[in-house]
């Protein structure tokens, strides 16, 4: 019989993986600071209690769905409490596993700050909203759909950090801000490192469970939803940006989904049982219907940016 592993016994198979991952992640990882990223000198006085200029759309030159990305990224990032609560809960805080919680969120910690700082300094956004916007979204919190799940868990932000970095490095396009562009470049270059960490994980964990990682996989992979799915207008927000091809089907099969499974060889290993072969199979045919979708899309992408035009 195909032995099922606990999660207790996973971890401590992983442990060496993950400290090894974790001391390979210290060395390739660049310091940066988020202040460098900020035109200070180009702030001026909200109004309000410093009795400056009200925010106004005319304030910064960059195309509505930009706006609509950058608040969604940010907001995503502004989570962070309630994603670290969801790690900790299933790595723990002893060891490797807790050494690793601490370093992931204090890296995602400077993303946050430096988005928001530039937003502002720039006024790309209304302050007075978007604060109203994280207030709601914080208040509501985050439980991932796998909660409490090591395998599922692993494989979920082993796509979710790939398609936070493409989504970064897209929006930073659309801006048409060159220093927009290097700042959300280089908080991509740490979600692309992040996606490396628990794509190497889930990679040995496929070696030592097969089976119930496939399993795992297909069920990520089948329901995944980023994040944010839950922040106010998130859906207008996300159709905008898939209209724009900032993030859309084809670059999530694409550049996100095929990337990684590729990366884990999950339609070439050999040695699955019958649950693991019956999992792959239907991974594959989920993955042709994506293709099928994306092309669909694809197809009305122009009648849909008609149909949004006069909004």
């Amino acid at each position: 019989m195909t032995r099922v592993w606990t999660q207790t016994d996973l971890l401590r198979e992983l442990d060496q993986v993950v400290e090894g991952e974790l001391n390979r992640h210290t060395k390739v990882a660049k310091e940066w600071f988020p202040h460098d990223y900020v035109p200070w000198s180009e702030g001026r006085n909200f109004d309000g209690l410093m009795g400056g200029e009200p925010w106004s759309e005319d304030d910064a030159d960059i195309p509505d769905v930009a706006r609509s990305a950058l608040i969604v990224n940010l907001l995503t990032e502004d989570n962070l409490p309630s994603y670290h609560h969801e790690i900790a809960l299933i790595f723990g805080r002893d060891d490797a596993w807790g050494d690793w919680v601490h370093r992931w969120t204090a890296e995602e910690g400077r993303h946050g700050i430096a988005m928001r700082d530039f937003m502002l300094v720039k006024r790309m956004v209304d302050p007075v909203a978007l604060e109203r916007f994280r207030m709601q979204h914080m208040s509501q919190g985050y439980e991932s759909a796998h909660s409490g799940e090591l395998l599922h868990s692993l494989a979920y932000v082993s796509f979710q950090e790939l398609a936070t970095r493409v989504s970064h490095r897209n929006t930073g396009k659309f801006t048409n801000d060159p220093m927009a562009e290097q700042l959300l470049a280089r908080i991509a270059a740490d979600e692309n490192l992040h996606m490396i960490f628990y794509r190497n994980l889930l990679n040995a964990a496929l070696q030592i469970a097969p089976d119930q990682t496939m399993q795992a996989i297909l069920e990520v992979v089948k329901g995944f939803q980023m994040p944010g799915t839950e922040m106010p207008g998130f859906q207008r927000k996300a159709v905008e940006m898939a209209v724009a091809g900032i993030y859309d089907l084809r670059q999530h099969r694409d550049d996100v989904v095929m990337p990684v499974l590729r990366f884990w060889k999950v339609f070439e290993m050999e040695g699955l049982s019958a649950e693991g072969e019956k999992a792959r199979t239907e991974l594959a045919e989920f993955m042709e219907g994506l293709e099928k979708q994306a092309l669909r899309f694809e197809d009305k992408r122009e009648t849909l940016k008609a149909r949004m035009a006069p909004r």
